[in-house]
């Protein structure tokens, strides 16, 4: 028999997958993967269930439904202060995750090279090494997980055709400054680089810190490719409507990539989300207050159980460091805090290129009564120490 393809050698299956599924079989609260427990607005799920009886149930346009598209660029030139067109600047994807495949594939051929901070999310690598490309990991120090300028520069002399860029990053919780933007975007213009960008966490940023797209700086928009989604906004992870949103250039590239693909994204499911797309700007305000509240609760109990933590400036995803429990294998601790603990977390090597073992990733995206149940299940750990 012939063997499988070698490039598969380098990555192995989620580990944010295999740990949904060892916490489903002990029954243990699942903050691995980060998805809420809640539901989505009600005006969402009645556009849904109303869009399931009357359609529309064939394909839509492949690159997005006309009144999606129009509805995405009408909310995202608000908050980018980007003016887009929906017919030039917009592909719709099934989900962020095919739409930084898509970017890549765009823009990337065999053989050349793409920078990835680390910790990144773990798609990240595979996209890269499934184009045909090879990474440059570049590392955000901990626990502030700020980058080096110096080491990003060398990075960028090896002449790498992308950056992808996680902002507000997964699984740090960093959200990068203005003056940290602007040097990625001065080295992206003086090396010819394109930046992919993945910002499905833009409207989950805590005080006093703001979201900035890069795309948004002088020059930038045209060497940019902004890949987000519905999934966090609006709680929909398993609806899986994504998009890019790029220059005409690009976007001609990332519809070609895109059709072969997927196709298209679930009519149906576009139909319904222009009822969310449409939402005042109190209902982004409210989120971020909504998750600002369960970030400090789910704090305090980290506190309570004495763990050190980095205190995430968006998303909602805290790294903790485990160094003190002796462990010196993260994955075998995660498994152990499922099955004695009852609390799902992720091993932090899983994101890390470097030899990182004493960190583990846990979300707060969850109500507050699970909230307080895991808070009180971690806080059996004092015992532990």
């Amino acid at each position: 028999m012939p063997t499988i393809s070698k490039r598969l050698d380098n990555f192995t299956e989620s580990v944010i997958r295999a740990m949904t599924r060892l916490s489903n079989r002990y029954g243990a609260i699942n903050l691995s993967q980060g998805f809420p427990d809640f539901d989505p607005p009600e005006e969402l799920l009645a556009a849904a269930a109303e869009a399931g009886k009357n359609g529309p149930h064939q394909y839509a346009v492949t690159w997005g439904a006309p009144n999606f598209r129009a509805a995405l660029a009408e909310k995202q030139s608000r908050f980018m202060h980007v003016p887009l067109d929906p017919d030039a600047h917009i592909v719709v994807t099934c989900g962020s995750t095919e739409a930084m495949m898509t970017a890549m594939m765009t823009v990337c051929n065999p053989g050349e090279k793409v920078i990835i901070f680390s910790p990144f999310y773990e798609n990240y690598g595979a996209d890269t090494i499934l184009s045909g490309a090879n990474p440059i990991y570049v590392p955000l120090h901990p626990p502030e997980f700020s980058f080096d300028r110096d080491e990003l520069r060398r990075a960028f002399e090896m002449r790498p055709k992308a950056l992808v860029l996680c902002n507000p990053s997964n699984p740090s919780g960093k959200v990068f400054t203005y003056e940290e933007l602007t040097f990625i975007g001065s080295l992206a213009l003086e090396y010819d680089t394109f930046v992919i960008t993945d910002e499905v966490y833009e409207h989950i940023v805590y005080t006093p810190y703001a979201h900035t797209y890069i795309a948004s700086l002088p020059d930038m928009f045209e060497r940019t490719l902004c890949c987000s989604s519905l999934s966090k906004t609006y709680s929909i992870t398993g609806w899986r409507l994504g998009y890019v949103i790029a220059s005409p250039e690009l976007i001609d590239g990332a519809r070609k990539v895109h059709d072969f693909l997927t196709v298209g994204a679930a009519a149906p499911l576009q139909e319904a989300a222009v009822v969310a797309l449409r939402f005042p700007d109190s209902y982004y305000e409210k989120l971020q207050q909504d998750y600002q509240t369960r970030r400090d609760l789910f704090l305090s109990y980290l506190e309570q159980a004495g763990l050190s933590y980095t205190t995430p400036q968006g998303a909602y995803y805290v790294m903790i460091d485990i160094s003190t429990f002796g462990w010196k294998d993260d994955t075998a601790f995660c498994e152990w805090l499922v099955k004695e603990i009852g609390v799902a977390a992720v091993p932090g090597s899983s994101f890390f290129a470097e030899p990182v073992k004493h960190l583990v990733r846990l979300h707060f995206a969850k109500k507050t009564e699970t909230i307080r149940e895991a808070g009180e299940r971690l806080c059996l750990l004092k015992n532990k120490l």
